[in-house]
């Protein structure tokens, strides 16, 4: 897992393991026993990596590409697998989508369609908030 992603991302990011020993301020030994699973980086190195990669830390650790069908995502950005549309029209988000944005139940959600885009989920009450401040600048546009 954390062997795999290592070696993943440093190819991805197209270092040699002497580049990515110099970022962690290790040996190309060091990193090549940590992409065979021989040892295992420090904190430290890790979130070095992490950052140099782009991708969130935890993702780093504990993503296993192999038992998903998407690749290990850039920072800040989820895939969270994969849902099946009930006979009405229904989805039950993932847990992890739920806790990473903080929906529970009750929660209103606005539904957002680009044909060339697709759907968007966005909170009701941001999207309002969006909205009065848009109508708000234009407005102000309109006495200036």
């Amino acid at each position: 897992m954390l062997s795999d992603n290592i070696q993943l991302l440093r190819k991805r990011a197209g270092m040699s393991q002497e580049q990515l020993a110099e970022l962690t301020e290790t040996s190309r030994q060091t990193v090549s026993k940590w992409e065979s699973g021989e040892s295992i980086p420090d904190v430290i190195a890790c979130d070095r990596m992490a950052e140099a990669f782009g991708v969130a830390l935890e993702d780093m650790l504990h993503y296993e590409e192999k038992n998903k069908s998407l690749p290990l995502p850039p920072k800040g950005k989820h895939m969270f697998g994969t849902v099946t549309v009930g006979a009405r029209g229904q989805i039950v988000l993932p847990k992890k989508a739920r806790e990473v944005f903080q929906i529970k139940a009750g929660d209103t959600i606005m539904v957002l369609g680009d044909e060339a885009q697709w759907i968007a989920l966005v909170k009701a009450d941001d999207m309002i908030d969006f909205v009065q401040q848009a109508l708000k600048m234009a407005n102000q546009k309109d006495k200036n």
